[in-house]
């Protein structure tokens, strides 16, 4: 969190309703325990949420390269915690990306903050594997993309059905990706050697 942040007006808002949702819970909001509890979750909430404020083609643009290389780039294993909208409690899992450069690449790390940009915002796993692959097909317009998401929901572990072990797998393509052959090699290269498990 940035310095103008730790004392902006909406980190101050946001502490007072934590301490009204503190008191309407049943707490005491000024016993000692708790005293500082408000401000540390809004710090908190902004930084989960971060996201918003930052602009994921932005972040391609910037390393974005002239390169004739177009065989399939794989970023795999990309570790994201997110906040599901319903319920505001954590997903968190393993994001998997490909693109087939077409003119241009960008640098790997890139796409992993692409990742990181949208995971910190109120999400479904379904939106988020969506606008990671737009994101990145609109910036870099490449012969395909693909992502996978893989995670657990902390709504279905902790609340509801209560299964403790169930992991989603959400998938989106374009371009090239649509052939089946395609799509194949790189669910083959996102499984060697086991990984992919949480």
């Amino acid at each position: 969190m940035s310095e103008n942040e730790e004392t902006s007006p909406v980190l101050e808002e946001l502490k007072g309703h934590y301490q009204s949702i503190l008191t309407l819970l049943g707490e005491d909001a000024q016993r000692e325990g708790l005293l500082r509890t408000p401000r540390r979750v809004a710090k908190a909430m902004l930084t989960l949420t971060k996201g918003y404020r930052m602009d994921p083609h932005e972040v391609l643009r910037s390393a974005r390269f002239q390169e004739p290389y177009s065989q399939m780039v794989i970023v795999k294993d990309i570790d994201f915690f997110s906040l599901c909208e319903h319920h505001m409690l954590p997903f968190y899992g393993k994001a998997h990306v490909a693109y087939i450069p077409n003119g241009y690449i960008t640098g790997l790390s890139k796409i992993a903050r692409v990742v990181d940009i949208y995971s910190h915002r109120l999400q479904v796993q379904e939106r988020l594997t969506l606008q990671i692959k737009e994101c990145i097909q609109e910036t870099l317009n490449p012969l395909g993309v693909m992502v996978v998401v893989e995670a657990k929901h902390m709504c279905m572990q902790m609340r509801g059905v209560e299964k403790q072990n169930s992991v989603t797998t959400t998938s989106d393509f374009t371009g090239a990706f649509n052939q089946a052959k395609t799509r194949e090699e790189f669910m083959n290269l996102i499984r060697h050697n086991g990984t992919a498990s949480f």
